[in-house]
Formats: structure tokens, C-alpha cells, sequence
């Protein structure tokens, strides 16, 4: 039997702040949504194409990287796409979202700021106990082999 895969990357750009919720059951559940921008040929001139996709992050990686999924922040994403299909006032409908496996902070802060420099051990900042975590805050525990 031949062996299906759904894997989708993106590196794109938040267009809004992310929306964390839970589950009856206490499950987190973030949502957003990742601008991606390709350069077409159109003739003899270069034109920007932007397409947007919905992305759900789930668990205690939603939780953790809430705070700083803000919009404009520029994010890599590794996951899966998923169909969701439900029925409505007598019409089938249906929508793919990405669910994320992995989320990284990329370079680059919201509206035009830098982000802030990560290293695995964060120094405390200046008039505050607390520091910003670093990468090992944001591993899922997945190993991925590449």
C-alpha cells in the first residue's frame, strides 16, 4: 500500500494578533493567521502575490508562544493541512486550515521593530525578575529528522 504525506512549511507573517482558547476539556487551542508572499512575472514586470492561511496551534505550545504571536511578526511553520467539513443551514461546506507541528519565532518584530535576540540561556532584562525564554521554551518534544 503506497504511504500518503501531508507535511506543509510555511516562513510568512502574522495578520493579526493570535486568539488563545480552550476546550471544555482544558486543551488550548491557538488560532491565526500567516500572510506568505510570492514575486510573479506578469510580462516584462515583477507584481507581488500575497496568500493568507489559517493556522491552529495546539497544547502547551499554543500557551507558550501566545505572548508572542503578535501581528506583523514574521513565523516558520511545519505541520500538516487538515479539511474541516461541516453542514450549514442545508449546504455542505468545508475549510483547510494548517495545523501547526512546529512553530518558530523568526527575525524581524511587529510593525517594523526589531524582535529581540534569543539564546538558549536569556539574560534577565534590566528592571525586571523575568527574562524572555529561549528556543528550548518552544521545543514540542518532536524530533524532526532533517
Amino acid at each position: 500500500m503506497a504511504v500518503d504525506i501531508n507535511v506543509v512549511v510555511l516562513v510568512g507573517r502574522l495578520t493579526r494578533d493570535c486568539e488563545l482558547r480552550s476546550t471544555p476539556q482544558g486543551t488550548s487551542v491557538c488560532r491565526f493567521s500567516v500572510a506568505v508572499n510570492r514575486r510573479k512575472r506578469t510580462g516584462d514586470r515583477w507584481e507581488d502575490e500575497v496568500s493568507y492561511f489559517d493556522v491552529v496551534l495546539w497544547g502547551k505550545s499554543a500557551d507558550t508562544l501566545k505572548p508572542y504571536l503578535l501581528k506583523g511578526r514574521q513565523v516558520s511553520i511545519e505541520g500538516e493541512l487538515r479539511q474541516n467539513r461541516w453542514e450549514q443551514d442545508g449546504k455542505n461546506n468545508s475549510k483547510i486550515e494548517v495545523v501547526a507541528n512546529n512553530v518558530q519565532l523568526l527575525g524581524g518584530g511587529t510593525q517594523g521593530a526589531p524582535a529581540p535576540m534569543q539564546s538558549s540561556r536569556p539574560e534577565p532584562s534590566r528592571g525586571s525578575s523575568q527574562s524572555m525564554p529561549g528556543p528550548e521554551a518552544f521545543d514540542d518534544g518532536d524530533d524532526i529528522p532533517f
